[in-house]
């Protein structure tokens, strides 16, 4: 086994269903879920792109578009995290198309260049401290709730990070929508992609998947068909499983 491959007390290896891909996760710590693949898949990417993923944990969002981008960085607030995150770039042989920086992003300016990027991924706390029993854990509760950063300083961050006419790719709750539209607003940033995520065809949406371009114009947003988890049998749909390479 490679050294990048030995696991530490308390972790496993999970297969990604992509060409061989695994990561390397901490069992006590948050593990990451539907919401960061169905982001990964959401935006259309050509191959030219600069991205840059804020809040990455251990890194799966960068391993699941690394074939889709030019250069990604990954930003993470955690330092378990963070090294779990660049083991798991070395792991995958990945060195030369990922980089992994520790460190706030609410200071953004300490982690990036302004306006470098061309796409910005979030996958934010989705609940203020306020709302909800906040988890047991450090990293499970930082995930959940915004502890370490509040929506306005996400949103802040993606703006400050693109380029003019750059997009951020945020997975959220649907019932924060007013709240996402009006932080996007003051950043200059424009929702042009809406898709929500329902667990059933019967079943009000859980999740949203949302595209917003600096810079553009409010109008013009193209609200998507939903995305279907499961069928009436209680199956990953078609949809999914293509998401998943058939592996679900």
């Amino acid at each position: 086994m490679s050294e990048f491959m030995r696991l530490h007390p308390n972790e496993r290896i999970d297969d990604l269903s992509l060409g061989g891909r695994q990561i390397i996760q901490r069992t006590d710590g948050f593990c990451f879920s539907m919401d960061a693949v169905l982001l990964a898949h959401f935006p259309h990417m050509t191959g030219r792109e600069r991205v840059l993923d804020l809040g990455t944990g251990t890194g799966v969002i960068p391993l699941l578009i690394a074939d889709h981008a030019a250069a990604v960085t990954a930003v993470e607030l955690s330092p378990v995290q963070t090294e779990l995150a660049a083991r798991n770039v070395r792991m995958n042989q990945l060195t030369e198309k990922i980089t992994v920086r520790e460190g706030d992003y609410r200071a953004p300016s300490a982690l990036f260049a302004c306006a470098e990027y061309d796409l910005v991924f979030s996958n934010p706390p989705y609940r203020p401290v306020t709302s909800g029993a906040v988890s047991m854990g450090e990293g499970r509760a930082a995930a959940r709730h915004e502890i370490t950063a509040t929506l306005a300083d996400t949103v802040h961050a993606a703006a400050y990070a693109l380029r003019h006419g750059g997009r951020l790719a945020m997975v959220h709750l649907p019932e924060r929508l007013g709240e996402i539209v009006f932080a996007l607003h003051a950043e200059h940033l424009a929702v042009k992609r809406l898709r929500m995520v329902q667990p059933r065809m019967d079943k009000a949406p859980n999740l949203m998947l949302i595209e917003a371009v600096k810079g553009a114009a409010l109008t013009g947003m193209r609200h998507e068909p939903a995305l279907i988890v499961r069928d009436a049998q209680g199956q990953y749909t078609e949809e999914i499983r293509v998401i998943y390479g058939g592996r679900i």
